[in-house]
């Protein structure tokens, strides 16, 4: 299994759900893939230097640093593609935590 960083781009304008819930919902999906969720940072909602093609102006980000197989990145970007609350999202490796003595 591999750590991995997944910046998420969230849509909230408008809706019932908080980012409380939709982080939830994100983290349950990476679960059901077999995936550990190692931390959530909620950071701060952007306004995006030009319109999205998709419409929006702004965004809440949010960085959640999990740990899953490989192939299980290209299921979670399925399934995302069909969240209507995520605006965009970014798989990275994860830096290697280093544990000093």
């Amino acid at each position: 299994m591999k750590r991995y960083e997944g910046l998420f781009i969230l849509d909230l304008a408008g809706k019932e759900d908080g980012i409380k819930e939709v982080v939830d919902r994100v983290s349950a999906d990476i679960v059901s893939v077999g995936g550990a969720v190692e931390e959530v940072q909620k950071l701060e909602r952007k306004t995006f230097a030009r319109e999205s093609a998709s419409g929006h102006d702004a965004g809440h980000y949010v960085n959640i640093i999990f740990t899953a197989k490989g192939e299980a990145l290209n299921s979670l970007l399925g399934r995302f593609k069909l969240v209507g609350d995520i605006i965009r999202v970014l798989f990275t490796e994860a830096p290697k935590v280093v544990v000093k003595p």
